[in-house]
């Protein structure tokens, strides 16, 4: 397993976890602790043959969490269900969104802003 991860795969971490913190958020009401999102963060890594130092997935967790608070604050609730909807189908790499190609371009904007993107 590498630590170093290049932007391609940083973005879809990103997307990934900001995906599911919106789906739950969706689905349940509530949303993923900082704890929570980096446990998603190694699972992802881990079902890449990747990982990422602690501190790392912690921040990415942070990230993730940010832009999915965003996005529900700025969304009306039928608009987020749907974007929710396309980011979560967007983790299957035979569908595609323009709504997703949009915020995986967003992703890339705020690692590099976050320093994140290495």
């Amino acid at each position: 397993m590498s630590a170093r991860l290049n932007l391609t795969t940083r973005k879809s971490l990103l997307f990934a976890l900001a995906a599911e913190r919106l789906s739950t958020f969706y689905e349940h009401g509530q949303w993923l602790t900082e704890a929570q999102g980096a446990t998603l963060a190694a699972s992802w890594l881990a079902r890449h043959d990747l990982s990422l130092p602690h501190a790392e997935r912690k921040a990415f967790s942070a990230l993730s969490d940010a832009l999915a608070r965003e996005l529900a604050g700025t969304l009306s609730r039928e608009a987020g269900l749907y974007t929710a909807h396309e980011m979560m189908e967007a983790l299957s790499p035979n569908y595609v969104s323009d709504i997703a190609l949009d915020l995986m371009d967003e992703c890339e904007r705020r690692l590099r802003e976050a320093e994140l993107a290495e």
